[in-house]
């Protein structure tokens, strides 16, 4: 009785913890789920709140470097006329 009582509050520790996260971040459910699971496995019982962490800054950072703008003046045409203006005059 206490295996199957382990087995279902387990599944849904597992289930509703990350619905749970999720309402307070906005980051994709399949992320905190694999949080949640990869920091029990990695880290035992402080995983379970370590790994949402980790991966939720991960993801952050990684956003925010995938989603950077250029600065401005940085046209790609310009620079690449400079380098030829600079190669020109070194021949």
């Amino acid at each position: 009785m206490l295996l199957v009582w382990s087995c279902v509050v387990g599944t849904l520790d597992n289930v509703i913890r990350p619905v749970l996260i999720r309402m307070g971040a906005d980051l994709p459910l399949i992320l905190i789920l694999s949080g949640v699971i990869g920091g029990l496995i990695a880290f035992g019982m402080i995983g379970l709140f370590i790994g949402p962490v980790l991966l939720a800054v991960s993801w952050r950072l990684f956003s925010a470097w995938v989603h950077e703008v250029p600065a401005p003046g940085n046209d790609p045409d310009e620079l690449l006329e400079e380098l030829e203006e600079i190669e020109d005059s070194h021949k």
